[in-house]
């Protein structure tokens, strides 16, 4: 049957405002329900309307919950816009718990399998990557080094060649048969070229350098913190093991990071090869050191290879970025239901992005296994905005311009849109960054809105492929973890395809349901999870990776 394409949109029944799906013009007749009425002037499509006479401080409803009070009286058929709309939501409390929901039909994959790399732990990867890591920004410029020095020689990419004479060294002597204690003990003092740029270690797909700005001269909760972060990256299973440069004196210490490490996984046993400039003296001791470390770490991390696992295996984080007015109807609720498919099946999902929860806190605290559960959300909500607030910020300066532009008016709208990634199910488990947050079924994870932080920090915290939804578009993407980018409209879509792997602007256009478009996305990420298909993040080397300072981020 034929899906017709409709002119605009009530979200919610108890909603008193209207989406356009398309743009209407002035005087533009709407008919709803009882209610016939022109537009007072043009309503661009994303964009709201009220369908009655509306007083100064009335409230107005999207999705069912307060997004805002009016600023001054407004005839119905007027637009809604940040000059006659301001934020408001409503206050939350501990209620009762609602925990009934209806798990969609998952029948059809009940015994979909994807090809992924099993660890000893029991965790499945959806890719086979090899860190290297500052745990110090003094460190950068080495990891820099070994990058020019490794990517390009390996079949990695890239450029510059410090160090290259090195690493043809170890090429050779891994070629030849070398043992990792044979690797260990190469003497590179007199090394000499020996180009090759294919992939050496074909079931390694790639190495990856995260370095950051922090690990000193800040806060101790910052230190730790990444500490703790990049515990959950080498423990992640899409990593095999990871090479580490310290520094020595910084705040944070190898001993923090292995203790964080010891938190995720008790029985740890990657390999991990941890070095310390100041102990080990010359830069080229340091360097070499590393190389050999690095080239003994790829040759055992190639070992691994592809094997089938349940999707209950996956891990999916939910993230949105550059949204639109057509993100809350179209992509996240597509998201919402992959979720709820997901959870179904016994996987895991992490809903984050707290500022961009604010006003569906009474849904989710409610939506909580448990009274303790529900009030860590609430806590940490609260404590979260308290904090924006004394810094002079406020959930409610969450909207960016483009936000505002594409018809997203007040912190409030945009919320109640972004929390439909989440589905309907319970909520089993709500974590403070950067604690890991893989439980199967629907966890909370607390994250600036702000896409790179937000979407490090769920890497970091177990997502091993995160779904990312765009009505602006946006090249986001991660180190180790495939972000999938989905966006809201078909227009976007159309225009920057080089970044967004999938449309749902095809539940706008009326050409498929959002139970449809799910069904699509869920077969996309199996194909992505099983190596079969490469997201355009990944294909472009979009490797961002931000750590968050507990300062106010939004």
């Amino acid at each position: 049957m034929e899906k017709k394409k409709l002119a605009y949109l009530q979200i919610h029944p108890k909603d008193n405002v209207l989406v356009a799906l398309r743009d209407l013009p002035a005087g533009y007749e709407v008919d709803f329900e009882d209610k016939q009425f022109p537009l007072i002037e043009a309503v661009a499509a994303k964009h709201k309307f009220t369908i009655s006479d509306m007083h100064k401080d009335d409230e107005v409803y999207m999705y069912g919950v307060l997004v805002g009070k009016v600023n001054y009286d407004l005839t119905k058929g007027s637009l809604i816009n940040v000059n006659n709309l301001r934020h408001a939501s409503d206050d939350f409390r501990l209620g009762k718990r609602n925990l009934g929901w209806s798990k969609p039909d998952v029948s059809m994959y009940k015994d979909k399998t994807f090809l992924g790399f099993h660890r000893s732990n029991g965790k499945v990867g959806t890719a086979n990557h090899w860190l290297v890591i500052p745990l110090v920004f003094c460190e950068s410029r080495n990891v820099m080094t070994l990058k020019n020095a490794l990517e390009e020689k390996l079949g990695y990419q890239v450029e510059s060649k410090d160090y290259a004479d090195e690493v043809d060294v170890m090429i050779a002597k891994f070629q030849a048969g070398a043992s990792v204690d044979e690797l260990l003990d190469v003497d590179l003092s007199a090394a000499k070229a020996n180009k090759s740029k294919s992939r050496l270690f074909e079931n390694v797909d790639g190495i990856k350098f995260l370095n950051h700005e922090m690990g000193c001269g800040g806060t101790r909760l910052d230190s730790d913190a990444l500490c703790g972060l990049l515990a959950g990256y080498i423990t992640h299973p899409n990593v095999a093991g990871a090479t580490v440069l310290s520094l020595g004196c910084q705040h944070a210490q190898a001993s923090i990071l292995k203790e964080e490490i010891q938190k995720r996984d008790p029985q740890f046993d990657k390999p991990l090869y941890i070095f310390e400039q100041q102990f080990e003296g010359t830069e080229q001791e340091l360097m070499q050191k590393a190389i050999k470390a690095t080239f003994a770490g790829l040759s055992l991390a190639n070992a691994h290879s592809r094997q089938p696992a349940g999707l209950d295996k996956l891990c999916i984080g939910l993230e949105c970025g550059g949204s639109d007015g057509f993100s809350g109807i179209s992509a996240n609720p597509a998201l919402g239901y992959v979720s709820d498919m997901l959870v179904s099946l016994g996987g895991s999902v992490i809903l984050s992005e707290f500022p961009e929860l604010c006003g569906v806190e009474q849904e989710l605290s409610d939506r909580c296994v448990d009274e303790e559960t529900a009030s860590r959300f609430m806590s940490l909500m609260k404590t979260y905005n308290a904090k924006a607030e004394a810094d002079g910020s406020g959930f409610y300066m969450n909207p960016s311009p483009g936000n505002i532009r594409d018809g997203l008016i007040t912190d409030a709208i945009k919320s109640a849109g972004a929390a439909k990634k989440g589905g309907t199910s319970p909520v089993v488990a709500v974590r403070d960054y950067p604690e890991p947050a893989s439980q199967p079924g629907l966890n909370l994870l607390c994250t600036p809105g702000n896409d790179v932080e937000s979407t490090t920090a769920e890497v970091g915290s177990g997502a091993n492929v995160v779904l990312f939804t765009t009505g602006l578009g946006t090249p986001t993407g991660n180190p180790i973890a495939p972000v999938i980018k989905v966006s809201s409209n078909t227009k976007i879509y159309e225009k920057m395809n080089d970044i967004i792997d999938i449309n749902c602007g095809t539940i706008i256009d009326g050409e498929e349901t959002i139970q449809e478009a799910a069904h699509r996305i869920l077969d996309y990420v199996i194909d992505v999870a099983s190596g079969e298909k490469m997201a355009k993040a990944v294909v472009l080397g979009q490797d961002d990776f931000i750590p968050w300072r507990r300062g106010v981020s939004l």
